[in-house]
């Protein structure tokens, strides 16, 4: 099989190893083994590791009782789906969303209201009058820096009005926050739980996209009786999570690694957004996509009629792999394409979109 191209992938959302501070790691999880064998070795409890417990709770201006560390942010939606979803609850979900978020809530049966993603953010119009006409609402999920899967952020004016919207009608905001560390270009917004001052706000965040993927530390913010509520389901479910995995992270946060392995991450980022944008303006302009400003990911519309899944084989035949829009919609998005530009290095991605290109051509 010498002749085919050499795979390129655009589909995971996922740093490549070149950009992960393996000797940083070595070197916390050096220490972490050294400093707290007791703690790092054993069983911990189900509100995780505590003195990283600590350290988030510093960093969110909160109560360690307001604080649970997970096995990556997917545990700690599980858990707050878990506690919060029952099968009927109305749901709000972006359009487009993460597709693992629609497949976790299709199966607690929940009913999903979908609300149109622009480029600031979610229609806060549209949620507002969605609460108005009655609809009864639970939870709302969202995304709000460099969203997966269009890499849109929400605006700080939506960020005050959702809310004031979630306190005034009861809803629960999940602010889904990985990515908020990734940012290479423009000003940060507060996050919402900040803005919250009723408990209306749960917050998640992720050490897997700023440490690395293998990590899979995340953790969940709110209100303390919540966070009880969460830590009884944990405890059923795993009696622990990885003492291991953060006690590294507790080191490596704490020891400076952390901000510098950041700022190197963001480089990368920054540098692989430019040059797909390049490309895919050089070799399918047809494509209309907004420039991140942060984050792993880039959202392409291609002309209305594409056929999403025939560009999906087409593409996979010349050895290059993308995920369909059509996976992050209830419904629709067959001529989107999530593009992924965290995992490819940068000389194979003028190579990967001229083939995409040509998976293009081959199919209009």
């Amino acid at each position: 099989m010498a002749n085919e191209p050499a795979p390129i992938s655009f589909a995971r959302g996922a740093p490549s190893l070149d950009i992960i501070d393996v000797d940083g790691l070595r070197t916390a999880a050096d220490r972490a083994f050294s400093k707290d064998p007791a703690g790092t070795f054993a069983y911990g409890t189900s509100v995780g590791y505590k003195p990283l417990r600590s350290w988030i709770a510093q960093r969110h201006n909160v109560s360690d009782e307001q604080v649970l560390v997970t096995n990556g942010s997917m545990q700690a939606d599980a858990f707050l789906f878990e506690a919060l979803v029952a099968p009927g609850d109305g749901v709000v979900v972006e359009r487009p969303t993460y597709d693992r978020t629609l497949l976790s809530l299709r199966g607690r049966e929940a009913t999903l209201h979908t609300v149109e993603l622009e480029e600031d953010g979610v229609d806060v119009s549209a949620f507002a009058d969605l609460l108005a006409s009655g609809t009864p609402v639970t939870l709302a999920h969202l995304i709000p820096n460099f969203q997966n899967p269009a890499g849109y952020s929400l605006s700080g004016d939506k960020r005050r009005a959702l809310v004031a919207l979630a306190r005034e009608y009861g809803v629960t905001i999940f602010e889904d926050d990985p990515y908020v560390e990734l940012r290479f270009r423009g000003e940060p917004e507060p996050s919402m739980l900040s803005l919250a001052t009723s408990g209306e706000v749960v917050y998640a965040s992720s050490f897997s996209k700023t440490v690395c993927p293998g990590i899979r530390v995340g953790y969940l913010v709110g209100d303390a009786e919540l966070i009880a509520k969460i830590a009884k389901i944990a405890t059923n479910t795993y009696i622990s999570p990885s003492m291991v995995s953060q006690s590294i992270v507790n080191e490596f946060v704490r020891g400076g690694a952390f901000d510098s392995s950041i700022e190197t991450v963001k480089g990368a980022l920054a540098e692989r957004a430019g040059l797909l944008g390049q490309a895919l303006r050089r070799e399918l302009p047809e494509a209309e996509f907004v420039d991140p400003e942060g984050g792993y990911f880039l959202w392409v519309t291609l002309p209305e009629g594409t056929d999403g899944d025939a560009l999906f084989d087409a593409a996979a035949e010349r050895g290059v792999a993308i995920v369909k829009g059509s996976d992050f919609v209830v419904e629709g998005g067959k001529n989107a394409i999530r593009l992924a530009y965290s995992g490819v290095t940068p000389d194979q991605i003028d190579e990967g979109v001229a083939r995409l290109a040509q998976a293009y051509r081959s199919i209009a």
